[in-house]
């Protein structure tokens, strides 16, 4: 069960080349503008045709370039969010939920979209049309009607994409608990790491159509593996590095040696840290410590950022439990940097 992918399909200025095997529920695909990402779920969906490969949902070949198979998209049973929830203007809330019913009993039509009306909230509504409509109320609407022909696999293409950070929360949270009971595979297309972070069981980093890493999410997270991952799941720090021996590096971008306890792995190119895991040092310098050369600061509501002369200009984000240290005693002498918290990195 899961999804299987081949895909090779060449595309403007690049190719895209990924292969994949998932069994989870909840996939994420986090990459940047251009990445492949939602073209992979067009693929998948049928509105786009590989030039070769094999695409397999729940052990049921969808497309296979070689056996010439290639299933129709209204027979792959997926169901595609667009970014827009392309819902039919003139049809109402009831019409287009039972859309996607077209040839079955008209009884049997009318119970499941009450049914599915009752289930998402959108009681009272089910003579609007969407342009009556909030931005949460139609994407209510384009996930019922999607839910209401009970698809094997739901395909979210950037969802929140075009919404504030307020909404976008709210949306989130909602659209999560109406998937919370959806037996089938979820896949999440995003540029967003923190709404793949909180979706996804599994993720996929993608980068001009390639598969970057692939593997549980929090795991990436942890060690994303690839300067173009750790990039994407949010490090701010990356430095190329000089290896003097097993236990000692030279971070060029930082002008620092580091020293570290465990050998030191042998094809790493460069490493990364976190701008919130710096930890700050008042006095005398420490091993592992870099000076704190300010070159300027912004304070958030949550968070002040620090950005520290270097090569590279270095991030320190510190959290507003800091805040009364760092001002009773002033800015830090050196930033510390922990080796447990180093992500060793590949190009």
């Amino acid at each position: 069960m899961g999804i299987e992918l081949r895909l090779k399909k060449k595309l403007q200025g690049f190719s895209l080349d990924a292969e994949l095997s998932d069994s989870s529920r909840r996939i994420g695909i986090l990459g940047s503008s251009g990445a492949g990402k939602s073209m992979t779920l067009k693929m998948i969906a049928g509105i786009e045709r590989p030039d070769e490969g094999r695409i397999v949902l729940n052990d049921r070949v969808l497309f296979d370039s070689e056996m010439r198979t290639d299933i129709k998209p209204q027979k792959r049973n997926t169901g595609y969010l667009f970014q827009n929830y392309a819902l039919f203007p003139t049809m109402n809330v009831v019409d287009n939920i039972g859309a996607g019913l077209k040839g079955k009993n008209r009884e049997e039509t009318k119970e499941r979209v009450l049914n599915i009306i009752d289930k998402f909230k959108l009681n009272g509504l089910e003579k609007r049309l969407p342009s009556e409509l909030s931005g949460g109320q139609q994407q209510r609407v384009a996930l019922a009607r999607i839910m209401v022909y009970e698809p094997e696999a739901i395909l979210l293409d950037e969802p929140f994409s075009a919404l504030d950070s307020h909404l976008r929360d709210h949306m989130q949270e909602e659209l999560f608990s109406m998937l919370d009971d959806y037996p089938g595979t979820v896949i999440m297309v995003s540029h967003s790491r923190d709404e793949i972070y909180r979706f996804s069981e599994s993720l996929i980093i993608m980068d001009r159509g390639h598969i970057e890493n692939h593997g549980e999410t929090k795991r990436i997270f942890e060690a994303p593996g690839t300067r173009t991952a750790a990039i994407l799941t949010g490090c701010k720090n990356i430095s190329d590095i000089r290896i003097i021996d097993t236990h000692t590096l030279e971070a060029l971008d930082w002008g620092v040696t580091l020293k570290v306890k465990k050998p030191l792995p042998s094809d790493i190119s460069c490493i990364g840290y976190r701008a919130h895991l710096f930890e700050p040092v008042w006095g005398e310098m420490e091993e592992n410590c870099l000076r704190f050369d300010l070159l300027s600061s912004h304070e958030l509501p949550f968070e002040r950022k620090y950005y520290i002369k270097g090569k590279k200009t270095i991030s320190w984000f510190a959290e507003r439990s800091l805040w009364p240290l760092i001002e009773k005693k002033g800015n830090p002498s050196y930033l510390k940097i922990r080796e447990e918290d180093i992500l060793y990195l590949k190009e």
